[in-house]
C-alpha cells in the first residue's frame, strides 16, 4: 500500500502538468519575443503571492500586491529575494497559477523561476518577471494570481 502510494507522486505530477490542474501547467508559455496587441476594453487583476518553503529564513516578496492589466500587453513586475545566511546560496522559485485554466494564456519572456539563483553570503536579488496574458483569456477570468515558492537548493546542488 505505501509503495502504491508512493509511486503515484509522479502520476500526479504528471497529470497536473498535463491538465493544469493545481496551477501546474507545462500550458504557462516561455516565449523570447511576443507581439503586444492590448486590449484596452478589458482590465484583468493579477495578484502577486510569495511563499517560503520548509519556513526557512529567506526574504522573498513581489514588490506589488498586485497589478491591473489589458491583455495583449506586456509588464514587468519585480521580487525581491535575501539570502539570510552568511555562506554563499542557491534557490529555486517554483510557479503556480490560479485558476488552473488561465496557465495556458499567460506568456512569460523572462523569470527568475527559469533557472536557479545563486546569491552570495547575505545578497539581496531583485528579480523580474515579464509577462503577458493573451487577449484570449476566457472572459469569465477577471482575476490571475501568480504565486511562487521559492526553495532553498544548497544543499541538492551540493549532491
Amino acid at each position: 500500500m505505501f509503495g502504491f502510494g508512493f509511486a503515484l507522486v509522479p502520476l500526479y505530477d504528471v497529470l497536473c502538468n498535463w491538465t493544469g490542474f493545481n496551477g501546474r501547467s507545462s500550458g504557462m508559455s516561455v516565449a523570447a519575443d511576443v507581439a503586444e496587441q492590448p486590449d484596452n476594453t478589458r482590465t484583468v487583476t493579477v495578484e502577486f503571492l510569495t511563499t517560503v518553503n520548509g519556513g526557512q529564513p529567506w526574504a522573498f516578496a513581489p514588490d506589488v500586491q498586485r497589478l491591473e492589466v489589458h491583455p495583449g500587453k506586456l509588464y514587468t513586475v519585480n521580487f525581491t529575494a535575501q539570502n539570510p545566511h552568511d555562506a554563499a546560496a542557491m534557490a529555486q522559485a517554483v510557479p503556480s497559477i490560479a485558476p488552473w485554466n488561465a496557465a495556458r494564456y499567460l506568456k512569460k519572456t523572462e523569470c527568475f523561476c527559469f533557472r536557479q539563483q545563486v546569491f552570495a553570503a547575505l545578497e539581496e536579488k531583485h528579480m523580474p518577471v515579464r509577462f503577458m496574458l493573451e487577449r484570449e483569456l476566457p472572459a469569465e477570468v477577471d482575476t490571475v494570481t501568480l504565486s511562487y515558492t521559492f526553495f532553498d537548493v544548497t544543499q541538492l546542488a551540493l549532491r
